[in-house]
């Protein structure tokens, strides 16, 4: 869900700064807008700054410089109980001598609601992720998957606007972890919940999304739906920190119109790739290709396919795919995806074999 210049956004950062020691910006010059019922997570590595944005729009960290809106009005010296925002954290801050009710209870009664609509709100919560028979139970009585669910329950119970989760499924197995993924997804547009979450897990950033902020030194690299951040990455770190991916080091040859140049690669071959960040010949660049994009057997592309010598070093099984390392123009972690199809060669270590891709499938970024 993009924020087209009309409509009015939600949630704003306008020119945000966050600066601990009054010297370093944790965050540097942040806008951002959200528009009501989006669910926009921010992805990025330890300290890049998406915690404390995070932390900033609760309420429980200061803007330095800057202004936060919500619902157009300014909430910088609003505090967090006020400002009428459900929150889920990774270790569920459930508290352990209430009943599962009774945690629920709580935001309701510190928003003065009465006892019969409070019993409502609580089963209608429960019975939203599931959980409508643990009422009695104690959060030492659940599972880690189960307190989690409460702790989303807790956070859906008094039907805020705005719901913040900061790495809410990080302490949970793949497994659960997976399952959990959807529910929160579903549950968020269902009703037409805005959703902001946090987490460094780009897996979940490109399943749970409708569009990911990606953070790195305090500052929004890129800003886009998961399908755009995937395949037109917007520079070399995000190309890198989203998905698996392939880069060869070359140098810039020739720029032809806005879809494509040449590139001269360090082991010498020359390839087309369309130009991100690199305005002129001369300069360096990193190709960017990704693994699936790879095809190992040449005949299946189109005239106009590149094609360059690979050494095998690794193959290796993974049920569904098969994963080969290889050796390519210097670089020799370039990885190439294939599915597994009764018709795929098993290749051994030092085989010499040929890999091709389409023009469009790279990009030259940034060095």
């Amino acid at each position: 869900m993009a924020l087209d210049a009309n409509s009015e956004a939600f949630v704003a950062f306008e020119r945000v700064q966050k600066s601990y020691d009054g010297e370093t910006l944790v965050v540097k010059d942040l806008n951002l807008s959200m528009p009501k019922g989006e669910f926009l997570t921010m992805l990025g590595p330890s300290g890049s700054g998406k915690t404390t944005c995070l932390m900033m729009l609760a309420g429980f960290e200061t803007a330095t410089h800057g202004e936060i809106m919500l619902d157009g009005t300014p909430i910088n010296n609003i505090p967090p109980h006020k400002r009428g925002i459900g929150m889920v954290f990774q270790n569920y801050a459930l508290f352990p001598h209430m009943t599962v009710a009774e945690n629920l209870s709580f935001p309701l009664e510190v928003r003065k609601i009465g006892k019969s609509q409070r019993e409502e709100k609580i089963m209608r919560a429960l019975d939203m992720v599931q959980m409508g028979e643990f009422a009695g139970r104690r959060p030492t009585q659940l599972s880690g998957g189960q307190q989690q669910r409460i702790a989303l329950a807790r956070a859906l119970v008094f039907e805020p606007e705005l719901v913040l989760m900061d790495e809410p499924l990080g302490a949970l197995d793949k497994q659960l972890r997976e399952h959990m993924q959807f529910e929160i997804t579903r549950l968020a547009h269902e009703l037409g919940i805005t959703t902001v979450y946090v987490t460094h897990d780009q897996t979940e950033a490109l399943t749970m999304s409708d569009r990911v902020a990606v953070f790195n030194d305090g500052r929004i690299q890129q800003l886009a739906p998961p399908d755009r951040l995937y395949e037109e990455p917007e520079n070399s770190f995000v190309a890198q920190f989203i998905g698996e991916n392939n880069t060869l080091e070359g140098t810039v040859k020739e720029i032809t119109g806005e879809r494509s140049c040449m590139v001269e690669l360090d082991g010498g071959e020359i390839i087309a790739a369309r130009p991100v960040n690199v305005s002129q010949p001369g300069e360096r660049t990193r190709v960017s290709i990704r693994p699936e994009r790879v095809e190992m057997d040449p005949s299946r592309l189109q005239d106009g396919a590149h094609l360059l010598k690979a050494e095998v070093l690794e193959f290796v099984y993974m049920g569904d795919i098969f994963r080969t390392r290889l050796r390519v123009a210097g670089n020799s972690d370039f990885v190439v995806k294939t599915r597994n199809a009764p018709d795929q060669v098993r290749l051994k270590p030092g085989e010499q074999v040929e890999i091709g891709w389409l023009p469009e499938d790279c990009r030259a970024l940034d060095a």
